[in-house]
């Protein structure tokens, strides 16, 4: 299921930095987490589409590039955000 717009709205609200910001890397982490959240029940169902199952890999590739970025720049955010989007056990 794709991220509708009140969804991606609302997640940029949550992770904003200051009103307007899409450009941040917590924002930018946590749409991906939103569209990586949303394709396990398309995977659930299409267990053979690997052509976006290489789409998903891509993503949390970036997201992976973007959480590195965030731990070296600013640990403390990196913390909250992991915390909040519950990406570590």
């Amino acid at each position: 299921m794709a991220v509708t717009v009140q969804d991606k709205a609302k997640v940029i609200a949550e992770h904003q930095r200051a009103t307007g910001d899409t450009g941040s890397p917590e924002v930018q982490i946590a749409l991906l987490t939103a569209r990586i959240n949303g394709l396990n029940d398309h995977f659930k169902s299409n267990v053979k589409d690997h052509h976006s199952r290489r789409g998903l890999l891509r993503m949390v590739s970036r997201r992976r590039k973007l959480l590195d970025y965030l731990k070296t720049r600013n640990t403390d955010s990196y913390r909250v955000l992991i915390e909040k989007l519950g990406l570590r056990k």
